[in-house]
């Protein structure tokens, strides 16, 4: 940071504790501090991040830049009821949210999508944005067609996103 090769560090799984006790050594020894966090957090993966870290995040002052936020593609729909086989490196990690409660969720999301003439990811990503600790959601593509489907900008109404944190939480 002093050479200004990096202008802003993050930590990424860190627990509540080890965040707040690094946050405070920062302080205590004048370093620069964390801006921000890097944790797993997603519409259909929300407890463990929400059950401590947001509340923590949200009192250092800072922010998160979650990762999967389309849940290995699950978000994207491609994976429904009767799906065998989908070509992709997540897929047995996206297979671990084909819960019927995830499922409700992209049915919902299919209705949000169509109203604002979006693909789910692109649905997936504008509910993240709208949390209050989230900064900047990370969703990576393999392909042309994947990033097309998310990099699409939807700002949801409140009511959309009530909606959706209803049934996936």
């Amino acid at each position: 940071i002093a050479e200004g090769k990096v202008r802003y560090i993050a930590a990424s799984n860190f627990t509540p504790a080890r965040l707040r006790e690094s946050m405070k050594f920062s302080e205590d020894n004048s370093l620069p501090s964390y801006i921000a966090v890097q944790d797993l957090y997603n519409l259909v993966d929300r407890k463990a991040y929400e059950t401590e870290m947001a509340a923590t995040v949200a009192d250092l002052g800072i922010t998160n830049i979650p990762f999967y936020g389309i849940a290995r593609g699950f978000l994207t729909g491609k994976y429904r009821p009767g799906v065998t086989e989908v070509d992709s490196k997540r897929a047995a990690g996206a297979r671990e949210y084909a819960t019927d409660k995830n499922y409700a969720v992209l049915s919902a999301m299919d209705e949000i999508a169509k109203n604002h003439n979006a693909p789910l990811g692109a649905i997936a990503l504008g509910w993240l944005r709208a949390q209050p600790t989230v900064s900047a959601p990370i969703a990576s593509a393999r392909t042309v067609p994947q990033l097309e489907e998310i990099i699409q900008v939807v700002e949801l109404s409140n009511e959309e996103v009530e909606k959706l944190s209803a049934l996936s939480a």
